[in-house]
Order: structure tokens, then sequence, then C-alpha cells
């Protein structure tokens, strides 16, 4: 790992709507507010902070951070529930990723009980709105640190 290591925070889709989008249950913060969070949790490590809509581009973020990042915090949103690609897109990576979500999908509809990303994360972080984001990173960020560097 270089001496500041580089985390990539990646949001799946509907988070650019954070702030608009059923406020009641994401909150009013804004996924610049939540970029911001990370930056200030992160400490000085790098962060690569990127959302995107399109399930193929997170698929390529996870593909990039296996040369690139030394941990990544991806917040999947819907696809959480569906993807197999992002699974095995996540079981490619020899670096901590860290499943990162604002609500609880355990305490909401029968259908996002079930995470294809869960079973191939270090661990998930959910419930806490905005602060997912804050514990996500810091867990991430000490995962690797604890690690042997990045080749």
């Amino acid at each position: 790992m270089s001496s500041s290591p580089v985390l990539y925070v990646l949001n799946g889709p509907n988070l650019n709507l954070l702030g608009t989008r059923e406020p009641d249950i994401y909150g009013r913060e804004t996924l610049a507010d939540v970029e911001a969070l990370c930056r200030a949790a992160a400490e000085g490590a790098e962060v690569v902070f990127r959302q995107s809509n399109l399930e193929g581009e997170l698929i390529d973020w996870l593909h990039e951070a296996r040369d690139k990042a030394d941990a990544v915090v991806l917040n999947p949103a819907g696809y959480g529930h569906t993807s197999v690609a992002l699974h095995d897109a996540i079981k490619t990576l020899t670096i901590p990723l860290v499943e990162c979500h604002l609500s609880n999908p355990a305490a909401r509809e029968p259908f996002r009980h079930h995470s294809y990303v869960s079973p191939v994360a270090a661990g998930v972080v959910s419930g806490f709105g905005p602060f997912s984001y804050d514990l996500a990173v810091r867990a991430a960020l000490r995962l690797a640190r604890a690690r042997a560097p990045r080749s």
C-alpha cells in the first residue's frame, strides 16, 4: 500500500437523487454531502468517489479498483438485490470491500432482504443514513491498512 491508501467509494443507481428521492427513507443529504462526509472520514486517504446508474460501469470500476485501490466501499443500491454480475466482479477483488446502505434493507420490503453483495463483502454497514458511509469508510481503510501492501 502506498503511504496514502486509495479508497474507491462506488454508488449505484438512483443515488444521484439523494436529498430529493424518498427523503423519509434516505434523508435530505445529497450525494455531494455524502462525498464530503467520506472524504472527512478518510482522514487523508485518497478517495475516488463515483456514482452510476449503469451496472456495467460499476463492474468496470470494480475491475479498475483491483489495480488502483486498497479498499472499496460499495453502495450497490438496488443492484445488490439483483446482480449476480456484480457479485462475480466483487469475487475477483483481493482487496477488502465493505457493502454500505443508507437504510436497513432487512427492515424493508421482503425483496430487499437478500443481497448478492453481502456474501462476498468483508462486512456490511446499513441503516445509519449518511453515517453508514462514515463507518464503512473507516472500516474499509482499517482493513486495508491491516493487509500486506498492494503490488
